[in-house]
């Protein structure tokens, strides 16, 4: 990545952002993204920020991703979610073997992948590729994606599961299909995120094997250190559409004081108020520092990958359990600038109370489970470390 490369990508976002902001309920009531919203998150790079240079893309480091994710969702949580996943694709991608991972983008940079990582599928091996049957909750953005994959039990030839990497754990692999192969079900009713279009995806079909992948264990494809311990950088992403959130839910509440609102019963503005002032500065200063502690996290974990990638696998306890903190945190700042918004804040609509259910779904994700202060707290006492939430 050239330094150029990253700061053009933030500028374009930050340009964008008014646009999007203003066009919150109506991605939310479209429960997609517009489709001229897609051609220009396109058009500016989202889409192959972590592809590599030498497949089209701009390789952008994993903190500058982050700045990226937050400042979308900044302005709207649902379009940081769907751009998130979109651009994970290549890490996706690259556990396919090289060969897939470069006929996949043989016609360019902007190619997507969506799908489930739950196993909620099964597959039984077969002469070259696996039958496949599942039904998959969460497919975020899969009516704009190129590819739809689910994760699958993996069912040896007596019909049951095989044996996985630990004891009592079944193997699992995703199967992955051109998205016109693979049934949509509308099933996106919702508290908040109501945007990304998280259908859920049905497969009753022959997958080739080299279409499935292993999406914990599996060793990328291409080299580079966007490509280490995948499933770590995911979770980096998911807290920073969080921390843009809270950022976003401060802005909005700046606003509303600058418009001279004044509380029902109140003898001064919110802006002559001091009560309102504590809550202000007590939530930037939670968002702020939710921010922080997530990039800072990022540039650890960032160092690793670049310096000593058979290292980074050791701080998964500590990513984990800043993602947790972070997104609880901003959860916390979202509450009180929704609180501190007054009755304004209730109405569908208004960006305060968007932010509210969207941050309080963003908190129901697995990868943001209280355990993993569990599996930190392990760590720092020599005790072995499972990675469940």
């Amino acid at each position: 990545m050239t330094l150029d490369a990253g700061a053009k990508l933030l500028h374009a976002v930050r340009e964008l952002a008014p646009a999007l902001s203003a066009r919150g309920a109506e991605i939310e009531q479209a429960r997609q993204l517009p489709a001229d919203v897609v051609a220009t998150l396109k058009d500016i790079g989202i889409y192959r920020m972590f592809v590599p240079p030498s497949h089209g893309g701009l390789a952008l480091d994993l903190v500058t991703g982050l700045d990226v994710l937050s400042e979308l969702a900044r302005a709207d949580a649902s379009t940081a979610w769907t751009m998130m996943i979109a651009s994970e694709s290549p890490q996706l991608f690259a556990l396919l073997a090289r060969e897939e991972f470069d006929a996949i983008y043989a016609h360019g940079p902007n190619v997507a992948v969506g799908g489930a990582f739950n196993a909620q599928g099964q597959a039984m091996q077969v002469d070259g590729g696996y039958r496949v049957t599942g039904h998959w909750n969460f497919a975020t953005g899969c009516r704009q994606s190129d590819w739809l994959f689910g994760n699958c039990v993996v069912l040896g030839p007596d019909g049951k599961p095989r044996p996985g990497p630990a004891e009592g754990v079944p193997e699992t692999r995703a199967m992955m299909l051109p998205a016109k192969d693979v049934r949509i079900i509308e099933h996106w009713d919702v508290l908040g995120l109501r945007g990304t279009g998280s259908h859920d995806i049905a497969i009753d079909a022959f997958v080739p094997q080299r279409n499935s992948f292993d999406i914990f264990t599996g060793q990328p494809a291409v080299p580079g250190p966007g490509f280490v311990m995948p499933v770590l950088h995911y979770a980096m992403h998911i807290g920073a559409v969080a921390v843009g959130i809270a950022q976003g839910a401060v802005d909005d509440l700046l606003a509303l004081a600058r418009s001279g609102k004044r509380r029902l019963y109140a003898r001064t503005s919110l802006v002559d108020s001091p009560v309102f002032r504590n809550r202000l500065g007590r939530a930037e200063t939670g968002a702020r520092a939710a921010h922080d502690a997530l990039r800072r996290m990022g540039e650890v974990f960032w160092e690793a990958c670049q310096h000593t990638p058979a290292t980074a696998f050791t701080l998964a306890p500590q990513v984990s359990s800043t993602l947790t903190w972070a997104v609880e945190t901003s959860a916390e700042v979202v509450t009180a600038c929704y609180h501190a918004g007054g009755g304004t804040s209730v109405r569908d609509g208004t960006p305060l109370q968007r932010r509210f259910r969207d941050i309080h779904t963003l908190t129901q994700h697995a990868a943001v489970a209280e355990g993993w202060f569990t599996q930190e707290g392990s760590a720092l006492l020599g005790f072995p470390v499972l990675f469940e939430a």
